[in-house]
């Protein structure tokens, strides 16, 4: 399939342009991009868009979403991490869901996702009380059919729950403990092999659209066993090792209470700060900390959304990114965000930092932000040199936008539109792989009524 898109603006984000807006044509042919440039030579495409009045960006990356809460979307308000999570995830019994069930919610998010620009999703799939090769499957063939990239993981814990909380032990009255006990985690050989299993049966599913990855919860939830050997398997298949550190409070008092440091000195000391590891929230880091992330070329996920949902702190994004520590941008669960859409976390991050100093010139600009949801997202998921930007040779991820929309006129600098306007309501087609998955704002693999009706009427029951 050849695609021709001519005479549009549009925003790349390479070395040649950063997010500067300039016209030009972009040819695709099958799954990359092979030109770009000002009035290419007519081409025999069997694709031609018409890009007058139109935009064409990078797919934006969701560089950190939990896709398993979106049963509890638009539910909870109001409560810190540490209770929120009492209600979002069973910590006791077994909230095993069915392996349709699992697809449709997973389909639900990867629908919402596309229609709104997001190419990507690294999704964090936390499913108690173990995760099995066929519900993996299940999120699995859900993306494969939608047509979207993503990253998706084997969230463990193989720690106690109870032990992971400081004081959790001392609060919670004896008879709940011996409930919230009573689970056994898997053992570091069981989640080895569970995770070998994943990589031969889906990584690089879908042509390499479909990636696995590792994911220990966080240093106070896993082994050093269990962090290590996940460091081992994602340097062994080139991906990444995705993990939880200091999003709260508690986390803070968590590093020093049980290893007497930060959490980000302790895994430092235990060498599993690198390349491949990327670090959701990050908000509690301390000086000391950032520099060892820098040093470390680590990527730091920034999840605004959640992180003003759950009061858990504002992250240090200024001083990450003065460090040398690559800064991507995601939505966090479902339920903590309510959105999987990066318009609506790009806009937070464009505007929350500037209520922490009043020194302007620290404040995000918006190509940072765009940089963060395109490029800093690639980066943390080991996709920079496929995905990111809009480049000859790298993936065809693109986002085409109407430019006659209200959000962006009048067009001032087309940037600032995008965080700080836009809303989605302006995407018309978008191309994952080269295959245009949306087309005039409608999903071109599914049916997506059907989906949702099927859905609504397993929702009771879930």
């Amino acid at each position: 399939m050849t695609i021709h898109i001519k005479g549009t603006k549009i925003i790349a984000m390479d070395a040649a342009h950063g997010s500067e807006t300039f016209d030009g044509d972009i040819l695709i042919e099958g799954q990359r991009i092979v030109a770009m440039g000002a009035a290419l030579p007519e081409a025999q495409a069997d694709i031609v868009i018409d890009g007058q009045d139109k935009l064409v960006t990078p797919g934006f990356v969701n560089a950190h979403i939990h896709t398993p809460e979106a049963l509890f979307r638009g539910r909870y308000e109001n409560l810190p991490l540490e209770m929120w999570m009492t209600l979002a995830y069973y910590l006791i019994g077994d909230g095993q869901l069915a392996p349709r069930a699992i697809y449709l919610r997973s389909m639900l998010i990867a629908m919402d996702a596309l229609r709104n620009g997001v190419t990507f999703m690294a999704d964090d799939i936390l499913e108690p009380p173990l995760q099995t090769m066929e519900t993996l499957g299940s999120v699995f063939q859900a993306y494969d059919d939608a047509g979207i990239r993503a990253n998706v993981s084997g969230h463990v814990i193989d720690r106690p729950i109870a032990d992971t909380i400081p004081f959790f032990n001392e609060i919670v009255p004896d008879d709940l403990l011996q409930q919230v006990n009573a689970g056994t985690p898997p053992t570091v050989a069981e989640y080895v092999a569970f995770a070998e299993e994943a990589f031969s049966l889906y990584h690089g599913r879908a042509d390499g659209r479909l990636r696995f990855m590792v994911a220990p919860s966080g240093p106070q939830r896993c082994t050093v066993e269990l962090m290590e050997a996940a460091d081992g398997l994602a340097q062994a298949n080139s991906t990444a090792f995705h993990t939880h550190i200091l999003e709260s409070k508690v986390q803070a008092v968590a590093g020093q209470e049980f290893y007497g440091e930060t959490l980000v000195q302790y895994m430092h000391d235990l060498g599993l700060l690198n390349r491949n590891t990327t670090i959701a929230h990050g908000v509690w880091v301390t000086d000391a900390d950032i520099a060892l992330l820098g040093e470390a070329k680590c990527s730091v996920v920034h999840n605004t959304l959640s992180n003003m949902k759950l009061s858990s702190g504002v992250a240090p994004i200024r001083k990450l990114i003065d460090a040398g520590v690559n800064v991507a941008l995601g939505t966090d669960g479902i339920s903590t965000s309510d959105t999987p859409r990066m318009f609506d976390a790009m806009r937070a991050a464009g505007h929350l930092h500037n209520i922490t100093t009043a020194d302007y010139d620290a404040w995000l600009s918006a190509h940072e932000v765009l940089h963060a949801a395109t490029l800093g997202g690639a980066y943390s998921a080991l996709l920079e040199d496929e995905i990111g930007s809009i480049e000859v040779g790298k993936k065809a991820d693109l986002v085409i936008m109407d430019l006659r929309n209200a959000n962006f006129v009048p067009l001032n600098d087309a940037r600032k539109h995008l965080i700080y306007s836009e809303n989605g309501s302006s995407v018309e087609t978008v191309i994952v792989d080269g295959e245009i998955v949306v087309r005039d704002g409608l999903l071109t693999r599914v049916d997506e009524d059907a989906l949702l009706d099927e859905f609504r009427a397993l929702a009771p029951e879930l």
